[in-house]
């Protein structure tokens, strides 16, 4: 397959297909990750449709002193790895298309969801997000469009765009991409030196913890609920002494909730936190199990879907990562 570069809108609308064109937006430096949701994108477009994978950094979502200027920009490269993946087109408009007579002085605005976690540490962030991919479900006149769900908070705020302003649009989602040592696939890592990848593992890590918490609690719940008297018998067992035995039953019975999550979590991050002085500097921008449908916190009680999300900041490299979690149901 020969995948055609454009640069206008125009040729790109000129364009016929007889099925979906199903788009993939991209700020280019692609890789691995971007490669399964281009391959994604094919399966779902099939012989008769058309995948597009946009190439576009956008001015508008990057901050004050953020990496704008030195994010990688490496177009010939994006081309070959599109094509390999299936890409019918790619389009890589300039500012001037994307953005005629300067920087719009209308814009989507994210609202309370855009402010919380990446947008309390990125303000105006999700503000230039959603106007990008506003402007590019036009230029492009996507059926469908498919996103990572590492940008769990971009990808729940896109959804929330196209639900609220009547956008004609599937919008998709592809699971995140992992190296072999769990590290998820980002441009961004390219920055990392050989000791902050090391040190950069710690975000996994630390949500495979929660995970793995996660699970044991929701084994103990199972129980729990195959088993209701278990609480009767903690409490048998307690009177009697058999303290060991009680304290398992209690266990099973009650088992911990989205805090023990979070701590689990947390404390794989604390001591990537500490040990600071031989390895490259921590910190830590936020932890936080949310609900995907408003990114606030979820608290003890919980039933659905939820996302445990963690962003740090690692020399100067700033990464995120989350995984999905089920509360009060089968994984």
């Amino acid at each position: 397959m020969s995948t055609t570069l454009l640069h206008e809108g125009e040729d790109l609308r000129a364009r016929t297909r007889a099925g979906q064109r199903v788009v993939v937006m991209t700020m280019g430096a692609l890789h691995d990750g971007h490669a399964t949701l281009i391959r994604t994108a094919r399966e779902r477009a099939g012989d008769d449709g058309e995948v597009v994978v946009t190439v576009f950094v956008n001015p508008l979502q990057f901050g004050a002193g953020e990496d704008l200027d030195r994010y990688p920009r490496t177009l010939e490269a994006d081309v070959k790895i599109a094509e390999q993946a299936g890409a019918d087109v790619v389009f890589a408009p300039s500012v001037d298309e994307v953005y005629p007579g300067g920087q719009p002085q209308v814009r989507i605005t994210a609202g309370p969801m855009g402010e919380r976690l990446e947008g309390a540490v990125r303000p105006g962030h999700f503000d230039g997000m959603l106007t990008v991919v506003a402007k590019l479900l036009h230029l492009t006149r996507a059926d469908v469009a498919l996103f990572g769900q590492k940008d769990a908070q971009q990808l729940a705020l896109i959804r929330r765009m196209v639900r609220d302003l009547n956008f004609d649009v599937e919008i998709g989602a592809v699971p995140t991409v992992r190296e072999p040592d769990g590290l998820a696939l980002s441009s961004r890592n390219r920055y990392l030196s050989p000791d902050e990848r090391r040190t950069a593992l710690a975000l996994s890590r630390a949500l495979f913890a929660g995970r793995d918490r996660h699970a044991a609690q929701e084994a103990l719940r199972a129980r729990a609920a195959e088993n209701p008297t278990t609480r009767a018998r903690a409490q048998a067992l307690g009177r009697i002494g058999e303290a060991r035995a009680a304290a398992d039953a209690q266990a099973v019975a009650a088992p911990g909730g989205p805090a023990a999550v979070v701590a689990a979590a947390r404390q794989v991050l604390d001591e990537a936190g500490r040990r600071e002085h031989d390895r490259p500097p921590f910190a830590l921008d936020y932890l936080a199990l949310v609900d995907p449908a408003d990114f606030t916190d979820v608290t003890d009680g919980f039933r659905g879907e939820a996302v445990l999300a963690v962003a740090a900041r690692v020399g100067t490299t700033r990464l995120i990562d989350n995984l999905p979690l089920t509360f009060g149901g089968h994984q």
